[in-house]
């Protein structure tokens, strides 16, 4: 036991004579946290590095930390993100978008390029509730990928189209990227839901253009494709009541967020509880698609993954926001954007290229925590409408995930369909570009982010 004790002894002397890592210089510091990123270490352990040794290294107390940590725990809107997100991946574990592809598919079908737009919708309903592009492309895109050939599109167009359509919806409620900006922003999470309707409606009703065009006026094989482009679908009045009948209680659901929330019977923490109570109810009682036993288990370790990686970011990100606010970095940012940068106009163009280049580099919630706390106080000095400088982040970053090189729906696509990357990039240019002007529209016209909000 003695010598036990001794050794124990011995080792605590070493470990305390020994050299401490926060006494190496700082730039060993810095290029080790650089190395940990570089290996492929989780962002959460990346920027409690980074906020470790870049307070340390002003004389900042690291209790910081954990107070941030008690202080997001605290905040009453964060319950949101569970909840939704637990509601949204029962939904896309359940039939769900088969049964609103019907209902879609029967009201809007009969027009040319219909199907392409009942596409897109979906597609947008479905990337609200689960807040990820990815999962979007993964799960309807073997559903809709065929249909769109059947229906006469071409091959390259059905490609891009799923592979820009799969972000689409980010800016409806219950987005998940909304709800953490508004938490990092400090913004109303209710005001950024209503802001984010016409927008993004525009944006559908943008590629939903382009779909009606395709299928209407640029064939691939006009001959191949004339008996597909004579038969119309006929609009039947029994189906359309038939599908809604399916489809009943997952139709309402939007509408019933959206009047619990702007009808002021709820608030969105209390919506977000009533929806996922809803979506379990409906889902595992009424349509009886999954079972407690096989589906449950399944959805709540997905839900604690991805919910708990992103709150462990969050509190580490703010942590170190909190020194970038002491030490006022933002500031003098500003002082160097303002030396090259002379107005609103130009600053907003720097500002959507930046952000483009943001979001084909980094996945939407890593960009939220590291990117909006150095660009809010920026956007505030030329002007730049809190609210509507929310919306414009999150269209690039939406936007982002279709940018070549390396942006995520990309690698995604090129995976599901099983085609080489290059024709992924060729298929997705047209997209982009059309996304693109939609983004210089919602950039440059505020009003359309700020109409609903007003009194």
């Amino acid at each position: 036991m003695g010598h036990s004790q001794g050794t124990k002894t011995l080792s605590f002397k070493v470990l305390k004579k020994g050299p401490c890592f926060m006494s190496l210089p700082l730039w060993i510091q810095y290029a080790f946290v650089a190395g940990v990123a570089f290996l492929g270490a989780p962002l959460f352990i990346v920027l409690t590095l980074l906020a470790i040794v870049s307070m340390t290294s002003v004389g900042l107390d690291t209790i910081n930390i954990p107070i941030e940590i008690y202080r997001l725990a605290n905040a009453p809107t964060v319950v949101c993100i569970p909840l939704f997100t637990f509601a949204g991946l029962i939904i896309a574990e359940s039939n769900s978008p088969k049964r609103l592809f019907r209902f879609a598919q029967a009201a809007f079908g009969w027009i040319p390029g219909g199907i392409a737009v009942v596409s897109l919708l979906l597609c947008a309903i479905f990337t609200a509730f689960t807040g990820a592009s990815g999962v979007t492309i993964i799960a309807l895109g073997g559903l809709l990928f065929p249909i769109l050939k059947k229906e006469g599109h071409r091959e390259t167009f059905s490609l891009g189209f799923l592979t820009s359509a799969g972000s689409l919806g980010l800016l409806f409620p219950p987005s998940l990227p909304v709800m953490v900006y508004g938490l990092i922003a400090k913004v109303d999470i209710d005001q950024l839901f209503l802001a984010g309707i016409l927008p993004g409606v525009f944006l559908i009703f943008v590629l939903a253009s382009w779909a009606i065009i395709d299928k209407t006026f640029w064939p691939e094989k006009q001959q191949q494709y004339k008996s597909v482009l004579e038969k119309k679908q006929n609009f039947s009045l029994q189906e359309l009541w038939q599908s809604f009948r399916e489809c009943f209680w997952e139709v309402i659901l939007p509408v019933l967020i959206f009047v619990s929330i702007y009808g002021g019977i709820a608030t969105v923490t209390e919506t977000a509880a009533l929806t996922c109570f809803y979506v379990l109810v409906i889902e595992f009682f009424v349509y009886k698609d999954l079972n407690f036993k096989q589906h449950l288990s399944k959805i709540i370790t997905e839900t604690s993954s991805l919910v708990g990686s992103i709150l462990l970011i969050l509190c580490c990100a703010l942590a170190f926001t909190n020194f970038l606010i002491d030490e006022e970095i933002p500031e003098k940012l500003f002082e160097i954007v303002k030396h090259y940068i002379h107005s609103k106009f130009v600053f907003l163009i720097f500002l959507n290229v930046f952000l483009l280049i943001v979001g084909c580099l980094m996945d939407i919630f890593s960009a939220i925590v590291v990117v909006v706390p150095l660009i809010i106080p920026l956007a505030t000095e030329f002007g730049v409408d809190p609210i509507h400088l929310a919306i414009i982040f999150l269209t690039n970053l939406e936007i982002g995930y279709l940018t070549p090189p390396v942006g995520i729906n990309l690698f995604i696509s090129s995976n599901r369909f099983n085609r080489p990357m290059t024709e992924i990039y060729r298929a997705s240019i047209p997209f982009l570009l059309l996304l693109l002007l939609a983004l210089i529209v919602i950039t440059y016209v505020p009003s359309m982010s700020l109409l609903l909000l007003q009194k």
